[in-house]
């Protein structure tokens, strides 16, 4: 008899995770306590595969040799305790398919610009002739590329929920963007653990592997100094000359990698903002450190296109420009977004409030913001951080109300921003629905 594998969790990962599985020889079975989406158990009948969903059956997952759980179940949920009571492993899609390919591994984490970073990367790799492929928290899922592609290299995005189901999985090239408070709830409000979540990245590097990580993030910089650090070094930042690694000096964006520099422009960058700037850094020593060639790698960062839901410009209406940063779900991509508006700006915010502390905004709020519209089924921590600091902050329960509020509270030369600060889940499906609903508001204006 196979050794069964139970995979909780019917979504992109989950059912990647049970093509995989299956591929290797194990007996399957799929179980969901929501509702699985159309397009998932389409293909879970298609395959014939076991599965159920609007709940969990004890005897039918605690048989398992190995649970493969999805990122968005938390380990206190009551069935992830009894699996760990039991002793089975509960492990993460990215743990599992790694198992089973001999593939470079390039993963980019951190609490803001992954998804820009890992995007750029990927774009880079691809247009140097890699056989490359992109997963993780992005796409299609990792477990499923290994089933039915055969890439000799992939760009994966990394959250730290992902991290924390990650045991014996290794980098070859490891890169840490940032580390800010985000998604405390999960880790009992301990901003240690989250930091230590994220730090999973380099866990079984071995010496010739490389970690490419932000130098001027104290956080980062504070828990590198507690650890012993095995692979090579290579940091990047604004803060002062990394060599090895990156920094910018004046207008020039540099990357020296052995004694080889790089060197081009930041105003060359087609992504503009510090926080660019960071995410070409990162993107450029991982290309460099797999050997792309220098113009490659100059073409690439001045031609790549940016993140959909990330300071996306939507259109301008009567003079007024507004900005879909719906991807921004915690408190410091707030910060990055506000930091780069050029202009006034009535900020839309709001969700499911993941711990969040917005006293770090308060000089950008004063110095920016004409009035906010909040955005969620329970708005009082916003509105107990800046009643105090803006004169209008308005209340909204969904996204055209929000729109259009937003527009009459803004003049010609102002900037309506979407940038949430929070979780989704209170109004809308995921970020994604969020940022295409503001869009659509937006254009029926």
């Amino acid at each position: 008899m196979a050794d069964k594998i139970v995979i909780l969790g019917a979504g992109e990962s989950g059912v990647g995770s049970a093509i995989l599985a299956r591929k290797q020889g194990f007996s399957v079975w799929v179980s969901d306590a929501g509702k699985i989406k159309p397009e998932y158990r389409q293909i879970l009948e298609e395959m014939n595969f076991g599965f159920e969903e609007g709940g969990h059956t004890e005897s039918l997952i605690l048989d398992a040799s190995a649970v493969i759980k999805s990122p968005g179940i938390p380990d206190k949920a009551p069935m992830i305790k009894l699996l760990h009571e039991k002793g089975i492993p509960v492990i993460s899609e990215l743990e599992f398919a790694a198992r089973y390919t001999t593939a470079k591994l390039v993963c980019i984490t951190g609490s803001n610009g992954k998804t820009t970073t890992t995007l750029m990367t990927y774009h880079i790799l691809k247009s140097a002739g890699l056989n490359v492929g992109l997963a993780g928290n992005i796409g299609q899922s990792f477990a499923r590329q290994v089933a039915e592609q055969n890439f000799d290299t992939y760009v994966l995005e990394i959250s730290s929920f992902q991290l924390d189901g990650m045991y014996d999985f290794r980098a070859d090239i490891a890169v840490l963007m940032n580390i800010t408070p985000d998604h405390l709830d999960r880790y009992n409000y301990e901003f240690q653990n989250y930091a230590d979540s994220k730090f999973r990245i380099i866990q079984n590097m071995r010496p010739e592997d490389h970690f490419i990580y932000c130098g001027d993030d104290p956080v980062v910089r504070e828990e590198i100094s507690k650890r012993q650090i095995i692979p090579q070094q290579l940091p990047f930042g604004f803060d002062k000359v990394y060599n090895p690694g990156a920094w910018v000096e004046g207008d020039q964006l540099n990357i020296v990698i052995n004694n080889n520099p790089f060197n081009m422009s930041i105003f060359d960058l087609s992504m503009q903002g510090k926080h660019n700037a960071y995410n070409s850094m990162a993107s450029g020593i991982a290309s460099r450190v797999l050997d792309i060639r220098k113009d490659t790698i100059r073409e690439c960062l001045t031609d790549f296109q940016g993140v959909e839901h990330r300071l996306e410009p939507v259109i301008k209406v009567h003079g007024i420009e507004f900005i879909n940063d719906s991807k921004a779900t915690n408190v410091n991509s707030t910060w990055y977004a506000m930091e780069s508006m050029k202009g006034k700006v009535v900020w839309i915010v709001g969700g499911v409030d993941k711990g969040n502390d917005y006293s770090i905004l308060d000089s950008l709020i004063r110095e920016k913001v004409r009035s906010i519209v909040c955005l969620g089924k329970d708005n009082t921590k916003i509105h107990e951080a800046f009643d105090n600091i803006i004169d209008t902050v308005v209340d909204s329960d969904n996204m055209e109300e929000a729109v259009r509020t937003a527009y009459y509270l803004a003049e010609e030369g102002n900037i309506v921003l979407l940038s949430p600060c929070c979780a989704s889940f209170d109004l809308f499906e995921n970020y994604e629905d969020r940022g295409r609903q503001f869009k659509n508001a937006v254009r029926n204006l």
